[in-house]
């Protein structure tokens, strides 16, 4: 009040307090104000702090998680099973491509079908007569992931239960 700020004088021309105003209630609130102002710093300086640290942490974490991410890639890659057999046919509209069957997939299992009692596509053959009508799983290798495919043989337009050529796999 009376244009008395922080800054302004408190005193005349001449040197002498000011009659106009009360210097104690003025200079109590100044420093009630420069504490609140020094306890304001003090805090923010608090919060700038913890969230260098938090930020830290979390950049820490971000490179530990890809790091994690990136071996457990590599350790996928490494023991992805073998495969027996390959797709290198899909005709458009049957029941191999409504699956999501594709061209190259490499087969892993078909029903019960795996490597290690695969002998030839006769196993995969009986294997789908039996199953007519029933949902079969095939896990494939497809850009070097493993994917899961549900395929369900049945007559459909074209010929065969599945619409798609399988190839043995040479070892």
């Amino acid at each position: 009040q009376k244009g008395v700020g922080m800054n302004e004088p408190l005193v005349d021309v001449e040197g002498f307090p000011r009659a106009d105003i009360d210097l104690y209630q003025v200079r109590t609130a100044r420093h009630n104000i420069i504490c609140l102002q020094n306890d304001h710093k003090a805090l923010m300086k608090q919060v700038e702090e913890a969230l260098h640290q938090l930020h830290a942490r979390e950049k820490e974490k971000h490179a530990k998680d890809e790091a994690e991410a990136l071996a457990e890639a590599m350790n996928q890659n490494q023991s992805l099973p073998q495969a027996f057999a390959r797709v290198n046919a899909v005709t458009p509209g049957s029941p191999a491509s409504i699956s999501g069957l594709q061209i190259d997939d490499e087969i892993v299992e078909f029903g019960s079908v795996n490597v290690h009692n695969f002998q030839n596509l006769q196993n995969i053959a009986t294997v789908v007569q039996h199953s007519e009508g029933r949902p079969l799983s095939v896990t494939v290798i497809r850009s070097g992931k493993k994917v899961h495919v549900g395929l369900t043989p049945k007559r459909w337009a074209g010929k065969g239960l599945l619409g798609c050529n399988i190839i043995p796999l040479q070892r």
